[in-house]
């Protein structure tokens, strides 16, 4: 048997915290306000003031509501600032309903051949437990949505807009999810039964079952809209009987997914290698989840010439980490666990990543930079948790924070050095379902 507590290592603990006067003092304010309150740094509002050298064109934000679909809203509020800037137009949106009734689709598609292609190994196994896990889930990443926007196109926010299932997924993750945990058991006990003949019929059916799912709690997706606004200078504009993939190559024709990588800082890996999550990817035959591990001064110098050449910058990040959503403020030291309890809690990133302490759970776009002679003060951050978090929907980050808590961003490969372009273009490393990147 282990080491038990004993009563006089109770009492020597006791003893030692009773010792300090000032533990008491601290206690109560814990007690009273609670700890996170008790250990805000006030000082961090001096330093984050808002003002940015380099600061792109913005003003609405979105408002993902309760859903985990922040890398849609994210990789759409890329789209729209360029759509925006190209037709002068800034405040137009771009429906995320629309992509995320696709994304549905996809998803269980690809979910039906991850099932089958692991029918040989034990239902719990740590691969087939992960798929099972996260059938249903609503959480992604930048190429998810590059992939469903690059088969299905955009729409407007109009032409398909948020409703009840939309803005608040929980019910709709949960039914759909156990519909997917339920097909699963059929499709492995055909496969494992050999009978391949009825696989398509089967696969098909439960396919269309999950498309009425979808239809039910979505609302179907239009097949041709008019596209009607008024631009900054109240011009009238209006184009009509347009398809979701027409707009996208008429009205931004020049977006290029491939031109775009994603350089992420994980310590726990080895860098200048391109790593992929086939766990994660969402349509089969499109763009595969991949990252390329770099320090993180890449991924600051890369995020500074985007954002200069008038482009914003989609970032993965741990938003629940030394954060006032309120205030918005995201700053490294705001929160001083350390100072209040008088334990060392701090751990390097790499260690957050192989403990588990540390992930990737949020994406944002970072819209404007503050430098002082090539020195990075802080950052200009549009979220989309709507216009009451922070100044109007928009967080200001300090440096060190972005270092800490920032895991990836998407930047286009002529930011990139030569060699890691080469690396972006060449052989990958798949990771398991479990990896920290994940």
């Amino acid at each position: 048997m282990g080491h038990q507590v004993t009563v006089q290592e109770i009492e020597k603990f006791a003893d030692q915290f009773n010792a300090n006067p000032k533990n008491q003092v601290i206690a109560r304010a814990a007690q009273k306000s609670g700890v996170q309150a008790a250990a805000y740094n006030e000082r961090v509002q001096a330093e984050l003031n808002r003002v940015f050298s380099t600061e792109l064109d913005t003003e609405n934000v979105t408002n993902q509501r309760q859903s985990g679909r922040c890398w849609e809203f994210a990789t759409l509020n890329i789209l729209r600032h360029n759509f925006g800037k190209q037709h002068h137009v800034k405040n137009f949106t771009f429906s995320q309903s629309y992509n995320f009734f696709w994304d549905k689709i996809e998803r269980a598609n690809i979910f039906y051949e991850n099932i089958l292609a692991t029918a040989d190994q034990a239902l719990d196994s740590r691969t087939v437990k992960a798929y099972l896990e996260d059938a249903g889930a609503d959480g992604g990443q930048f190429h998810m949505a590059a992939a469903l926007i690059a088969k299905y196109g955009v729409v407007p926010s109009y032409a398909m807009p948020e409703n009840a299932n939309t803005n608040n997924t929980h019910a709709f993750a949960k039914t759909l999810g156990d519909k997917l945990r339920k097909d699963a058991l059929v499709l492995r006990a055909l496969k494992q039964k050999g009978q391949e003949d009825q696989l398509a019929k089967v696969r098909e059916q439960l396919l269309s079952e999950v498309y009425q799912m979808t239809a039910i709690a979505v609302g179907e997706p239009p097949r041709k809209f008019d596209l009607e606004y008024r631009d900054d200078d109240k011009n009238y504009h209006l184009d009509k009987d347009l398809t979701p993939l027409e707009f996208l190559h008429k009205y931004m024709g020049d977006v290029d997914f491939d031109d775009y990588v994603v350089l992420t800082n994980a310590p726990d890996h080895e860098y200048n290698k391109l790593y992929a999550l086939p766990f994660e990817d969402n349509v089969a035959g499109s763009y595969r989840i991949k990252f390329l591990n770099v320090p993180m001064e890449y991924l600051e110098s890369a995020s500074v010439s985007q954002l200069k050449d008038g482009e914003a910058v989609w970032f993965g990040n741990e938003v629940g980490a030394q954060s006032d959503r309120q205030q918005g403020y995201l700053n490294s030291d705001l929160y001083q666990y350390t100072d209040l309890y008088g334990v060392d809690l701090k751990m390097s990133k790499g260690d957050r990543l192989r403990t588990g302490a540390g992930a990737s759970t949020h994406a944002m776009t970072i819209v404007g930079v503050d430098e002082d002679q090539g020195h990075i003060r802080q950052w200009k951050v549009e979220n989309s948790w709507g216009e009451k978090n922070g100044d109007k929907g928009f967080f200001v980050m300090n440096n060190d924070w972005f270092r800490d808590y920032t895991y990836e961003v998407v930047v286009h490969k002529k930011y990139l050095t030569p060699d890691q372009v080469a690396l972006a273009e060449g052989p990958v490393t798949d990771l398991p379902a479990w990896d920290s990147l994940a």
